[in-house]
């Protein structure tokens, strides 16, 4: 199977399994979005759906995240890790979008990528998710998932990007992401596939024989 059969077969196989798709992180605005997924770096979305009902009971707008103290945020994203540096993060964030952007999230790469603690990933999230903009937000989990599947050579999140955005319609980009996360997490987990026990594995590559990390 060459690398165009593969596009069309892992789309299709998706599309049947996932035919609708929600972000796995609760929220419900567009500054809860964004303060969940930067939670999630280096940390599981159940453990942040854990954290962030809490959190988001006491401030889920800027202007009320900025009445609390970043010892408070930090007390209660402290599971999620990285917890010194995301509370910061949060508490400077939030007095941006009420200095600069009427304690709205704005609407932009540019932007968002300008926010403390928002990297290209969370701003991809934001804009596909929260805005409806077309995105391909790449973490390790799809990387890795690019690669097995044979989608990308790439060494880095980056090319990985770049080499899907190539080979998928722009219009199937936002679910095709939760797709993928959905069915990694399913079917070719790290450890439990390795490239040559799910469907798309061995639909993809029939003849693999070694397993891939």
């Amino acid at each position: 199977m060459n690398k165009k059969d593969r596009v069309i077969f892992i789309s299709k196989y998706l599309e049947e399994l996932y035919p609708n798709t929600t972000v796995p992180l609760y929220h419900s605005n567009k500054y809860e979005l964004l303060i969940a997924v930067l939670l999630s770096a280096q940390c599981t979305d159940d453990r942040v759906n854990k954290v962030t009902p809490i959190l988001f009971s006491k401030a889920n707008k800027p202007d009320t995240m900025i009445t609390i103290t970043i010892d408070d945020i930090y007390n209660i994203i402290r599971p999620c890790g990285l917890a010194p540096k995301k509370s910061k993060a949060i508490w400077d964030l939030s007095h941006i979008l009420v200095e600069k952007y009427n304690s709205n999230v704005p609407e932009s790469f540019e932007d968002l990528e300008s926010l403390p603690g928002v990297g290209h990933k969370t701003a991809s999230v934001v804009m596909s998710q929260g805005f409806g903009h077309p995105a391909f937000p790449v973490d390790t989990h799809i990387h890795r998932l690019a690669q097995r599947w044979g989608l990308t050579d790439g060494k880095n999140v980056v090319q990985t990007e770049r080499d899907l955005k190539r080979l998928f319609p722009k219009d199937s980009w936002n679910k095709l992401h939760l797709q993928i996360i959905y069915y990694g997490r399913e079917y070719c987990t790290a450890r439990g596939c390795k490239g040559n026990k799910c469907v798309v594995c061995t639909t993809c590559y029939p003849n693999r024989q070694s397993s891939l990390n």
